[in-house]
Parts: C-alpha cells; sequence; structure tokens
C-alpha cells in the first residue's frame, strides 16, 4: 500500500475511533486472533478462509462427502430395491464428481 494511501486510511480509522463507531465491533477489545500456521498462505487468503469459516460456507468437496456421507446412509435405511437402487445411483454419482474434483486438484498444482 501507498504510503499517501496507510494516511488516508489511517486518518478514517482514526476519526471513527474518536466517534466511536469502532467500540461495538466483534472481538472489540480482544487480541486478534493467531494466524494460521501455513507459511505458504498470503494474508488475504488466510482472511478470506477465516471469513468463509466463520459464514458457514465450505468448499465443494466437502459438501459432497457429507452428501455421500448421508446417501450412504440412507442406502442402509432404504426398504424396497427401488430406495437402494436410487441411493446406489445416488452414492456413484457423488463418488465420481468427487473423484473428478479431486483429479482436477492434482493436476492444478
Amino acid at each position: 500500500m501507498s504510503t499517501a494511501l496507510a494516511r488516508i486510511a489511517q486518518r478514517l480509522i482514526d476519526a471513527f475511533q474518536e466517534e466511536g463507531k469502532l467500540d461495538h465491533l466483534k472481538g472489540a477489545g480482544q487480541p486478534l486472533p493467531a494466524r494460521s500456521t501455513n507459511p505458504n498462505l498470503d494474508a488475504a487468503t488466510e482472511i478470506g478462509h477465516r471469513v468463509m469459516a466463520e459464514n458457514g460456507a465450505v468448499p465443494p468437496e466437502v459438501a459432497m462427502r457429507k452428501a455421500l456421507s448421508e446417501a450412504r446412509a440412507a442406502f442402509k435405511a432404504a426398504g424396497t430395491d427401488d430406495e437402494k437402487r436410487a441411493a446406489m445411483g445416488r452414492i456413484a454419482d457423488l463418488e465420481l464428481r468427487i473423484n473428478m474434483a479431486a483429479e482436477f486438484r492434482m493436476r492444478r498444482r
């Protein structure tokens, strides 16, 4: 950040503090949370991950794995052959999607 921009930002922060607009923020008066132990994450990525986690956002693969677990439970609970067949189709679809996502992630590296 340029020094001129940093000075403008600091002036705005100081003005908001004097007006009391920053007094009721979540975590006011508490130390900042510790940074993650991953040295390869830049600050912006780390903040993005934290904000997503605090708001309940999950990566697509995690959501698919949860859905797969639920589909397997539905298969175990299925009573009729039609219900089992539908659950097996859902399981196969989710396993395929998870494997495709994992392969895509590995190729991106």
